[in-house]
């Protein structure tokens, strides 16, 4: 598949700036497949469909949650017009990218024929690049299409503060992913853009990231993808609520009793911040498959320990009788 040569910067006629809409809670839905391993476009469009219904503030297909390694440029595209159809305009569309520089501008222009809003950008493959080098791709990439980019950090691609800035100065750049977990360079980070009168968006990108929410929040960043949404959206939307509204209490219960518990089955299994999801979503009565490839599925027993987990969270949304610490 080639792409058409893209405009550029040019901003597309009557599309709102995607900074201004990305307020609420960030949906990464889990890409679908069929009994023999192909993509279930079907499957894929109903978990789109019921996240944006459960009140998703954005969807972001085809990211880390959704296996973006795992896909076919065909697939990719075929995923990200799906999740734009069925968004309708409701709600912001952001579409993962990544790989080096010249597959990532593929996959961005891919997004941007899809209709995408935005594009997320995870690190580049395999390579450590110095700061340098990391400027140079994500301006690339920030002027391949008229798609505005966040830059997602972590592994391999971890920014000082002073490449933040000078990421900021970028046309196309509007915002910063955490996923890292190091905030006292997040802090510094946000100082240092403050510091220069720049703006950006910034996420917490940490894997179940409502166990750091709160402390992410006490530097300023508010904004944050849920993993559990895909599988619970009942219980995140309950812990974004009660940590906007300052409602402590709802949210050291769930954190205690459902969030820590959870982080520390995540972390019984390799790859488990995305296969545990996808077996949450099957749990919650969706069949969208199996992980690709070189991922493996949760063992048995841990998947036992989710479903009792997803149980427990639901009796501690209301205090009382079952509901207590």
């Amino acid at each position: 598949m080639t792409s058409a040569p893209s405009p550029g910067r040019a901003p597309l006629a009557g599309r709102v700036p995607l900074a201004g809409r990305l307020d609420g809670l960030l949906f990464f839905p889990v890409t679908a497949y069929g009994p023999d391993g192909a993509l279930d476009l079907d499957a894929f469009r109903a978990h789109v469909r019921g996240g944006i219904e459960a009140g998703a503030a954005a969807v972001f297909a085809c990211c880390g949650t959704g296996e973006f390694h795992a896909l076919t440029p065909e697939e990719f595209r075929a995923c990200v017009a799906a999740a734009v159809e069925e968004a309708a305009g409701r709600v912001p569309v952001v579409a993962g990218t990544g790989y080096g520089t010249a597959l990532a501008v593929r996959y961005a222009r891919l997004a941007e024929e899809a209709g995408a809003d935005g594009l997320l950008a995870m690190p580049p493959y395999l390579v450590v690049a110095d700061q340098a080098g990391l400027l140079r791709h994500y301006t690339a990439l920030a002027g391949a299409t008229s798609l505005d980019v966040i830059v997602y950090q972590r592994d391999n691609a971890v920014l000082t503060p002073a490449t933040a800035v000078a990421l900021a100065r970028v046309d196309g750049v509007i915002g910063l992913k955490d996923g890292y977990g190091d905030l006292d360079l997040m802090q510094r980070v946000v100082s240092a853009v403050r510091a220069e009168g720049l703006d950006l968006l910034y996420f917490n990108g940490l894997p179940t990231a409502e166990l750091t929410a709160p402390a992410y929040r006490g530097i300023g960043v508010t904004l944050y993808s849920s993993a559990v949404f895909c599988f619970a959206p009942d219980i995140a939307l309950a812990f974004h609520r009660a940590l906007r509204d300052g409602d402590d209490a709802t949210t050291d219960r769930l954190i205690d009793g459902f969030y820590r518990p959870l982080v520390e089955l995540r972390a019984q299994g390799r790859g488990y911040a995305v296969s545990l999801v996808k077996a949450g979503v099957r749990l919650a009565g969706l069949d969208v498959g199996e992980v690709r490839p070189p991922l493996s599925e949760p063992a048995p027993a841990h998947i036992e320990e989710l479903a009792r987990l997803v149980e427990r969270g639901r009796a501690l949304l209301t205090p009382g009788p079952g509901g207590e610490r």
